[in-house]
C-alpha cells in the first residue's frame, strides 16, 4: 500500500499545477458552456486518485492519469446529452488517443499551452468586471479555492462565489469564444490579461493579510503564466517582457525578505548574496527584450526601478537618482497616491528625510492612503531619521494598528519599541 501522506501531497501538487491546464483543455474540447463540467470532473478525478492510488500505487504518469479520468467522466456526461452528435468527431479523436500507451500524455504540451492562453483571455474578457477577472483567473488557472481567493481579496467566501458565478454567466450570455483574440480586441484584452497577472504577482509578493508576508506559490504561478504569454505570438510584445522582467527581478529577492523566524527584513537589511542571480539574469534579459520598438509602459518603468535594486551591490550604492527619475516618468502613467508615496521614499534617499516628508505631505488625494499602513510607516522612518522619536512613535503605532500580516506587525512593533527606548 502506498503511503497516504505521499499520495495526498502529490494530488495537492497536481491540483495546484495541473488542474488549470486540464480544465482549460476540457473546456476547449467540450465547449465554453461546459466550463463548470470541466471543473467538476477534474475535481472528481483528483478525489478518485486520493481514494485509489494508496492501494493501486501511483501511476507512472500521474498527470496523464488525472487527465484521462477527467476526460472519461466528461464523456460519460456528454454521451447522455442530446448534443452528443455535434461533438462526436472530437470525442472519436479522444477515444482513439486512448489506444496509446497508458502512461502517455493525452494532449500535446503545445495544445495545453494554447488552451491555457485561451482561458486566460476568456477570464479577462471585457464583459467581465475587472474585480472578477483576477478572481476567475485564480480559480480557473491557478487552482485556488474560493476560501483562498476571499482571503487574498479581504472579502467573504460568499462574495467571491457570487463574483465567480456572475462572471461565468456573463461569459455564457456574451457567447465569449474560447480563442485568443486578434487585432484591436487582442490589444484591449492583452492589457487586462497583463493587469491580472500583475495583480496576481503582487498578491503573492506582498500578501494582503494572514500569517505570511509572501505567498511564493502565487508569484511563481504569475511568472509561469506570463512566460507562457511572452512565448506566444499574441503576447510576445515589449510590455509583456517588461512585466515578466519586473516579476523576475522582484521574485529574485524573495528568499531574503524575511528572516528564519518570518520577520520582515528591510531592503538595506537583506543579504544580497542570497538573491537569485539566475533569476536576475533572466529578468535583465526580458528587460532588454522589452526595449524593442518605441512603446513605453508602466511595466517598463517599474522593471527599471527593480533593476536598479537588483543590480546594486549594496544599499548605499543604489542609484536613487535614477530611481527618482523613473518614478517621475511613472507618475505620468499612474498618478495614484501609492506611486507618489513610493516616489517620496526615493526623494528622501536623494535629497534627505526632510524633503521626503514634504513630498509625502504634498501627495494629491493622500486621504486615499488613510487606511494604508505603509503611509504611516514611511513617515515614521523619515521622522526617525530626523531624530523626532516621539512623532515617529505615533506614526509607527498607527501603522501597527493598520497592518494585516503577522510579520509586518512584528516589524512595526520593533520600530515602535526602538523609538520608545531611545
Amino acid at each position: 500500500m502506498q503511503e497516504p501522506t505521499g499520495v495526498s501531497q502529490l494530488v495537492e501538487h497536481l491540483f495546484r499545477h495541473e488542474a488549470g491546464k486540464m480544465v482549460a483543455t476540457l473546456t476547449r474540447i467540450f465547449g465554453i458552456e461546459r466550463w463548470n463540467l470541466a471543473e467538476d470532473v477534474v475535481q472528481e478525478a483528483l478525489s478518485r486518485a486520493l481514494q485509489t492510488w494508496p492501494y493501486r500505487g501511483i501511476p507512472e504518469n500521474p498527470s496523464a492519469w488525472i487527465m484521462r479520468a477527467s476526460r472519461n467522466l466528461a464523456l460519460d456526461v456528454i454521451r447522455r446529452e442530446k448534443s452528443f452528435r455535434a461533438k462526436e468527431a472530437e470525442i472519436a479523436r479522444l477515444i482513439d488517443l486512448d489506444g496509446s500507451a497508458s502512461d502517455a500524455a493525452i494532449f500535446s504540451e503545445h495544445e495545453i499551452a494554447d488552451d491555457r492562453l485561451r482561458m486566460m483571455f476568456v477570464c479577462c474578457h471585457s464583459v467581465i468586471p475587472r474585480e472578477a477577472q483576477v478572481a476567475l483567473a485564480l480559480k480557473t488557472l491557478c487552482g485556488f479555492s474560493v476560501a483562498e481567493i476571499s482571503h487574498a481579496f479581504l472579502t467573504t467566501e460568499v462574495a467571491i462565489a457570487k463574483r465567480l458565478t456572475r462572471a461565468k454567466q456573463k461569459i455564457q450570455e456574451g457567447q465569449v469564444p474560447f480563442e485568443i483574440p486578434v487585432g484591436d480586441e487582442l490589444t484591449r484584452r492583452l492589457d487586462s490579461v497583463l493587469q491580472s497577472l500583475y495583480l496576481l504577482f503582487n498578491e503573492g509578493y506582498k500578501a494582503s493579510s494572514g500569517e505570511n508576508l509572501v505567498r511564493e506559490e502565487l508569484c511563481q504561478e504569475a511568472i509561469r503564466l506570463t512566460e507562457l504569454l511572452a512565448q506566444h505570438r499574441a503576447g510576445n510584445q515589449p510590455k509583456t517582457h517588461a512585466l515578466l522582467a519586473l516579476m523576475l527581478l522582484n521574485a529574485a529577492r524573495i528568499p531574503t525578505r524575511q528572516d528564519d523566524e518570518g520577520n520582515l527584513l528591510r531592503l538595506e537589511e537583506q543579504d544580497r548574496t542570497r538573491w537569485d542571480q539566475a533569476m536576475i539574469a533572466r529578468g535583465m534579459s526580458h528587460l532588454h527584450q522589452s526595449a524593442a520598438g518605441e512603446a513605453l509602459s508602466e511595466y517598463h518603468l517599474q522593471a527599471g526601478i527593480a533593476a536598479c535594486h537588483a543590480t546594486a551591490t549594496n544599499y548605499s550604492e543604489t542609484d536613487w537618482s535614477k530611481i527618482l527619475s523613473l518614478y517621475d516618468r511613472l507618475s505620468e502613467f499612474d498618478d495614484s497616491p501609492l506611486v507618489a508615496l513610493n516616489r517620496a521614499v526615493a526623494v528622501a534617499n536623494v535629497r534627505g528625510p526632510k524633503a521626503g516628508l514634504e513630498t509625502v505631505r504634498a501627495i494629491r488625494d493622500r486621504e486615499r492612503l488613510g487606511s494604508y499602513y505603509l503611509l504611516y510607516s514611511v513617515i515614521g522612518e523619515l521622522e526617525m531619521r530626523l531624530n523626532n522619536r516621539e512623532t515617529a512613535a505615533q506614526e509607527f503605532r498607527r501603522a501597527f494598528e493598520l497592518a494585516e500580516t503577522k510579520s509586518e506587525r512584528a516589524f512595526l512593533l520593533k520600530r515602535l519599541q526602538r523609538c520608545l527606548d531611545s
